[in-house]
């Protein structure tokens, strides 16, 4: 229970720090540095804001230097982090690399689809909110500003209506 948690949070975080990677990526890439450098550039870079990614992709350059290949590299990332969104980096990763296509501009297209996921879960989140104020409006506030609001005419109806009873 603990360990997923940890491992939840782990993932939380390097779902954060993706589209950093990607804008670092990119802008190594376009500098003129092969994939496998950028990789170590970018790990490097980020080891102190992300340190979950930077970790992860040291792991992936001592494999590519152990004599793995690229493709096999990448998807080891993509299954240690279980991260959907690495996943579908790595894969199209491997497609540019298989293809030959521009390695920049795919990144910068998943960079900015990443940035529309994570805005649309931010939207859904916000929905959800309305949701979860039902039962802290209903049990907790609604009674104490009934009791504000009708509490004082209440308290002068007994108070006119008591002596006509009683008689």
């Amino acid at each position: 229970m603990a360990l997923a948690r940890i491992a939840k949070r782990r993932q939380h975080r390097i779902r954060l720090g993706l589209p950093d990677v990607l804008d670092l990526l990119v802008v190594s890439v376009e500098a003129g540095l092969g994939l496998d450098q950028a990789i170590q550039r970018v790990s490097d870079e980020l080891a102190f804001a992300h340190p979950d990614l930077s970790d992860e992709l040291r792991l992936v350059n001592l494999e590519l230097r152990a004599g793995k290949a690229r493709t096999e590299a990448l998807r080891n990332l993509g299954e240690r982090t279980g991260v959907d969104d690495v996943t579908s980096l790595v894969a199209m990763l491997v497609q540019t690399d298989k293809f030959g296509t521009s390695v920049a501009q795919s990144l910068r297209v998943h960079s900015e689809t990443l940035r529309t996921k994570r805005r649309q879960r931010a939207e859904e989140a916000a929905a959800k909110t309305g949701v979860k104020m039902v039962f802290p409006l209903v049990f907790c506030i609604f009674p104490a500003i009934w009791v504000v609001t009708i509490g004082p005419a209440v308290i002068r109806f007994i108070q006119v209506m008591g002596p006509l009873l009683n008689k």
